[in-house]
C-alpha cells in the first residue's frame, strides 16, 4: 500500500519559504537599522569634509555590504558596532585638537592610531600562543577543544576590533594634520598591512566557525605573528607610523574600493597556505590527532582561495579601471601589474586542476604554499626590486 503524498505546494510558495527574509530575525534587522543610521550619521555629521558624489556612492555601497555581511556571518553583527563605538569614541576625545593625544589617558593608552593598532599587536601575538598550546593540551587529552582555543578566538575578535578601530581614527588623525588632504588610510605599506592583518583574521573567524577548525589556528596566527614582527619593525626603522599626504597617483577615490578589494584577496591566498602546512603536515604524519583531516583541511584551503580568487579578480579589473583614469589606458603591462596578472593566473589554474581535473592532496597543499611567495612578491617584492608606474609604494 502507497503511502499518500502530500500536495505539492505552489512554485511561488516554495520560494518564499525559503527566501532569506524569512530566515532573518529581529537581531538582522536592529543590525540593518543600526548601520543605516551609521552611515547617515557619516555623511551628514562629518560632512565638513566635503565628502563628493562618488565617495557618498562609496559609503552607501559600504553600508549595504556591512549589512549583507552581518546578516550572513552572524558575529559581525556585534563586531561592526563595537568597531564603530569605540572609533567614536577615539575621535570624540580628540575632537579638533591634534595635540590631545599625548595629554588624555583613553586616548594616549587606548585610541589614539597608534595606540590601537599596538594593541592589535599584541593581542595577535597573545592569540598565537594560546592556539599553540590550545592545540598542544587538546591533543595530549584527546579532546576537540579546550579552554585555551577560546580563548586564542576571542583574542583574534579583539585583535581584529583593535586593528580596524586603529585604521578609522588614523583616518581622522589625517584631517587633523592636514585639513585639505586627509585620506582613507590605505595609501602606504604600513597601512594596508593592518588592514591586511584585520582581513585575515576575520576570514580566519569565519572558516573557524563554520568548519570547526580551531586547531588551525596556530598555523594562521603564527603567519600573523610574522607580519607583527615586521610592522614593528617598520614602525621602528622607517617611522612608518607616521601620517604622510598623498601623493598624486593615490589622490583618486579609486583607492577607496581597489585597495580593500586587493587585500581580501591577498588574505584568503596567505591564509590558505597556511591552511596547506597544515595538510601537508597531516599527510606527512597522518597519525597526528590534533590536526584535522587532510579532506577537511583541503576543502577549507578550497574554499578560501575560490574567495581570495573572485575579490583578487574584482581588484584586478578596479585597478584597470583605475588606470584608464589616471593613465589613459587600462593595462601597461608595468611589473606590478603583470605581477597581478602571475598571482591571478596562477590561482586560475589551480582552481581548474581541482574543479576539473580532479587533483587532489598533496600537490595543490605545495601549490596553495608556493603561491604564497609568488603573492608576497607581487605584494612587496615588486615595490622593493622592480620600477614602474607603481614604484610609489617601496619599503
Amino acid at each position: 500500500m502507497t503511502k499518500p503524498q502530500s500536495p505539492a505546494l505552489p512554485q511561488h510558495e516554495l520560494l518564499a519559504n525559503h527566501s532569506i527574509w524569512h530566515s532573518l530575525s529581529r537581531w538582522d534587522w536592529l543590525f540593518a537599522v543600526f548601520i543605516a543610521a551609521a552611515g547617515v550619521f557619516v555623511q551628514f555629521i562629518f560632512s565638513e569634509h566635503h565628502m563628493n558624489y562618488y565617495e557618498i556612492i562609496i559609503l552607501w555601497c559600504s553600508v549595504i555590504a556591512a549589512v549583507l555581511l552581518g546578516w550572513f556571518f552572524k558575529p559581525l553583527r556585534w563586531y561592526i558596532p563595537v568597531v564603530l563605538a569605540l572609533a567614536y569614541l577615539g575621535v570624540s576625545l580628540y575632537g579638533n585638537d591634534f595635540s590631545s593625544g599625548s595629554q588624555k589617558f583613553l586616548l594616549r593608552y587606548f585610541f589614539t592610531s597608534q595606540s590601537a593598532i599596538m594593541w592589535q599587536c599584541a593581542l595577535i601575538f597573545l592569540a598565537f600562543f594560546c592556539y599553540l598550546f590550545g592545540t598542544i593540551a587538546a591533543y595530549r587529552k584527546e579532546t576537540d577543544k579546550n579552554a585555551l582555543l577560546d580563548i586564542g578566538c576571542g583574542l583574534g575578535w579583539a585583535a581584529a576590533v583593535m586593528g580596524l578601530v586603529g585604521l578609522l581614527v588614523r583616518w581622522y588623525e589625517s584631517y587633523l594634520l592636514r585639513p585639505d588632504a586627509g585620506h582613507i588610510p590605505v595609501s602606504n605599506l604600513y597601512e594596508v598591512f593592518i588592514l591586511f592583518m584585520v582581513i585575515t583574521a576575520l576570514m580566519y573567524a569565519y572558516y573557524e566557525g563554520k568548519f570547526q577548525m580551531q586547531r588551525l589556528g596556530a598555523f594562521v596566527y603564527f603567519f600573523l605573528s610574522l607580519l607583527v614582527i615586521f610592522v614593528l619593525w617598520y614602525s621602528l626603522a622607517r617611522n612608518a607610523q607616521e601620517i604622510q599626504p598623498l601623493i598624486p597617483a593615490l589622490q583618486s577615490w579609486w583607492m577607496k574600493i581597489h585597495v580593500p578589494a586587493n587585500f581580501i584577496g591577498y588574505g584568503a591566498f596567505c591564509m590558505a597556505a597556511m591552511f596547506g602546512v597544515a595538510e601537508l603536515w597531516k599527510i606527512k604524519r597522518p597519525q597526528a590527532k590534533w590536526l584535522p583531516e587532510a579532506a577537511a583541511i583541503e576543502e577549507v584551503m578550497y574554499k578560501a582561495i575560490a574567495v581570495g580568487f573572485l575579490f583578487f579578480t574584482i581588484a584586478t579589473i578596479l585597478g584597470a579601471l583605475w588606470a584608464a583614469d589616471a593613465w589613459g589606458r587600462y593595462w601597461s603591462w608595468d611589473p606590478k601589474e603583470t605581477w597581478a596578472f602571475i598571482v591571478w593566473l596562477n590561482y586560475a589554474v589551480w582552481l581548474h586542476m581541482r574543479l576539473v581535473a580532479g587533483w587532489r592532496g598533496k600537490i595543490l597543499a605545495w601549490w596553495a604554499v608556493i603561491g604564497l611567495f609568488i603573492t608576497a612578491f607581487a605584494f612587496v617584492g615588486v615595490n622593493m626590486f622592480l620600477s614602474g608606474l607603481h614604484s610609489y609604494g617601496t619599503l
